[in-house]
């Protein structure tokens, strides 16, 4: 990987699944040095596919390659006496450790924060679990397990999608894992900057249930303002219009221009100009309350033009997009000019394959994720010669890190528990 912003910090990741991986994988693709830490039987997110059909091995599939690229792997049994001394003796050299067990198991295990920040003052120990560490405040949810679809209800989000008077429906993407996972990143950077001047370092805290809520902070200012409780309202806005998702021949566009000067030029391009100089619908809040009207203006002429042709008229005059799937969005050119698409190498499929890439552009210190995601205790070797002053604690790793085969050929053992995991996303 080329020398991101973060090259030379060292990150202990002890997460599974998506939430936590997620935070990790930002931190490797800025430069980070990220050394995934697993149980031998490996983060069952390895297993859970998809797999290609070229695919010979199955070492791990689209999901882990996705949320893992970019870090090491070491397989360490915390459990046992020797997998917990390694570990804090891999802490003490580090500058982040991140988890997202349950909380308090950690604390069973020997491993706190209070635990490791005594042998590393400056180590930064974050964690995003679903309803947070009783650090940042005891939730009477503390011991609950939580996936994406519960904080997604929980938080406010399925209160307020769905179809209009309809059922609620989940987003389509593990948002209730990705956002906190995001949120955590930015705390650990920014403890991380806090920390170039005091050298100390600190818990940072995110728990899925407030960072959903952050994301919906409408509802909130809406309620406390108004009294109003926002339910589902379909593709539509309660505040702009207009703001919707209207029909095409071919599929569905979507269209924003609640700005009023746009709203004049919307009407000219679909040689309606008896609606820009419409007095009655001349503001935002005016087309608010006829919201309908407008959606049935609109559509009334998108229904009669594809997807293309729409564009064609609209393109960069007003705020317009066509409702695109994968094969139509990885053929985009906006995404092969911005780097969204990363082909990674994959082992036993004998070819690259693809993965969302980095949003985040930086000048001077790119930051391209371009190596794939780790074997099972691929760097485990490494790892335990790079702590061979700590050698006592490792003497038995050999005895530990030879059941990793037979975990391996149990793999098809863990199939429900691999179900929770796809769930979450």
């Amino acid at each position: 990987m080329s020398a991101g912003p973060l090259t030379g910090v060292r990150v202990v990741d002890l997460s599974h699944a998506l939430a936590g991986p997620y935070t990790t994988m930002l931190l490797a693709d800025l430069g980070a040095d990220v050394l995934k830490v697993e149980s031998p039987a490996g983060d069952l997110s390895r297993w859970a596919g998809p797999f290609h059909a070229d695919d010979t091995e199955h070492a791990f599939g689209g999901y882990f390659q996705s949320v893992n690229r970019g870090k090491r792997s070491v397989v360490l049994d915390l459990k046992t006496e020797e997998g917990a001394a390694a570990l804090r003796a891999i802490a003490a050299e580090a500058d982040v450790l991140v988890e997202n067990f349950t909380a308090g198991v950690m604390e069973r295990l020997g491993l706190s924060y209070e635990s490791l920040s005594a042998d590393n003052p400056r180590l930064i120990y974050a964690t995003v679990r679903g309803f947070g560490d009783q650090r940042s405040g005891e939730s009477p949810y503390l011991a609950w397990p939580a996936f994406d679809v519960v904080v997604q209800a929980m938080a406010g989000l399925m209160g307020i999608t769905g179809t209009e008077n309809g059922d609620p429906i989940k987003v389509g993407p593990g948002i209730g894992d990705i956002y906190p996972g995001t949120l955590l990143a930015l705390g650990i950077t920014s403890a991380l900057y806090e920390a170039r001047g005091s050298g100390l370092g600190q818990f940072v805290d995110v728990a899925m249930y407030d960072a959903v809520l952050a994301l919906c902070e409408r509802i909130i200012y809406q309620h406390s303002y108004t009294g109003a409780v926002p339910k589902p309202e379909g593709n539509r806005h309660p505040l702009l219009s207009p703001f919707d998702v209207l029909p095409a021949i071919d599929g569905w566009v979507a269209i924003a221009a609640p700005n009023d000067n746009r709203w004049r030029t919307l009407c000219e391009l679909i040689d309606r100009p008896d609606l820009a100089v419409d007095a009655s619908l001349a503001t935002n809040q005016q087309r608010v309350h006829r919201r309908r009207e407008v959606f049935d203006v609109l559509a009334e002429w998108t229904h009669a033009r594809t997807k293309e042709e729409i564009l064609d008229q609209l393109g960069g005059r007003v705020p317009v997009g066509a409702v695109r799937n994968a094969a139509e969005i990885m053929a985009d050119p906006h995404v092969a000019a911005r780097d969204m698409i990363v082909e990674l190498e994959h082992p036993g499929a004998g070819r690259t394959l693809a993965v969302a890439g980095q949003p985040m552009k930086f000048s001077r210190t790119p930051a391209k994720p371009d190596k794939r995601a780790p074997l099972l205790d691929e760097h485990g070797a490494e790892v335990r010669k790079g702590l061979s002053h700590h050698r006592s604690s490792f003497k038995s790793a050999a005895t530990t890190l030879a059941t990793v085969p037979a975990v391996l050929s149990e793999r098809s053992d863990n199939a429900r528990d691999i179900g929770l995991i796809v769930d979450s996303r």
